[in-house]
């Protein structure tokens, strides 16, 4: 596996990633586990922030401790299906601010197209992590981050639930200075670019739509 993919083993995570696999698992509960999932996720993606010591007063005495060393932090679901892990980041980083982009395939050309964008304004001075669920072509994810990096981003992470092998091997191509965080790197694409074993649409079971 290339250095810059990070699959996060955690039994927590690994556990939670079982359960939305389910074919039985309904939206409620899905939606419920992917923001857990979000959550836990967001513990390791963001382990490398910088930290300075500050000087604080306890009930007791004044002392030294650490804290962020003003790095900011924006979130950026790709739509729809990213929305279902922006509330689990959110509990973890409540100051992160939060942009949108849409994006759709062009049914001739088969590429991603923006329909959507919309960006924190100081977005080249926080640190971006993409939120996409299935890392699957790796297409969207791709003109996600061009997206960002075309707007002025300097510090882009992609964070994923599961992803193929040939999605891994377009982002890592396309954006070799990307870190790629997931809960799982499965066998492959079928015929229809659906991950395998994978959890279906996760769009579509979120929302309860076909």
């Amino acid at each position: 596996m290339r250095e810059n993919v990070h699959i996060m083993d955690h039994p927590l995570i690994q556990h939670k990633l079982t359960m939305i696999r389910d074919v039985n698992t309904g939206p409620k509960e899905f939606r419920e586990l992917v923001e857990e999932l979000s959550m836990l996720m967001a513990y390791e993606v963001t382990r490398n922030l910088p930290l300075e010591e500050v000087e604080i007063e306890t009930p007791l005495c004044k002392t030294k401790s650490k804290c962020i060393s003003g790095k900011k932090v924006g979130i950026v679901p790709i739509l729809r299906a990213g929305l279902g892990m922006v509330n689990g980041m959110l509990k973890l980083i409540p100051a992160a601010k939060v942009g949108h982009i849409g994006l759709y395939r062009d049914p001739e050309t088969l590429k991603p197209v923006e329909y959507y964008c919309k960006l924190p304004p100081d977005m080249n001075e926080r640190e971006l992590i993409l939120l996409d669920p299935m890392l699957a072509t790796g297409g969207s994810a791709c003109a996600g981050i061009s997206f960002l990096k075309e707007k002025g981003a300097a510090n882009v992470k992609l964070m994923c639930l599961i992803a193929a092998p040939e999605g891994i091997e377009a982002v890592c191509k396309a954006h070799p200075d990307v870190e790629i965080y997931t809960a799982a790197v499965d066998e492959r694409l079928n015929d229809h670019a659906y991950i395998i074993p994978g959890l279906g649409d996760a769009g579509d079971r979120l929302f309860g739509t076909k």
